[in-house]
């Protein structure tokens, strides 16, 4: 198994998700590589929580341009991770 921290890489803070940390679902940043297996391990070891569901989606690269040149931002993978009904993860609490 890879260790958690390498498949977790860090939280995703928006509106979006935060409004769908009501729902009990949590947005993450992960590793391209990993999978939904990987990521439900890891998010148990870290914040030792009951994951009930994992859905990924790998968010592709948009075009950005600065003066004259043109580049594109890196693509990465994005897990919404629904957890069991009574737990929360207390890093997004406000």
């Amino acid at each position: 198994m890879k260790d958690p921290r390498e498949v977790i890489i860090r939280p995703v803070i928006t509106e979006r998700s935060y409004d769908a940390m009501e729902g009990n679902t949590y947005t993450f940043e992960v590793a391209k590589t990993a999978n939904k297996v990987e990521i439900r391990q890891a998010v148990e070891a870290i914040f030792n929580v009951k994951v009930v569901k994992v859905n990924t989606s790998t968010v592709k690269a948009k075009p950005k341009r600065v003066r004259y040149q043109l580049g594109y931002t890196r693509t990465w993978k994005k897990a919404m991770v629904t957890l069991a009904p009574g737990d929360t993860i207390e890093m997004f609490a406000s």
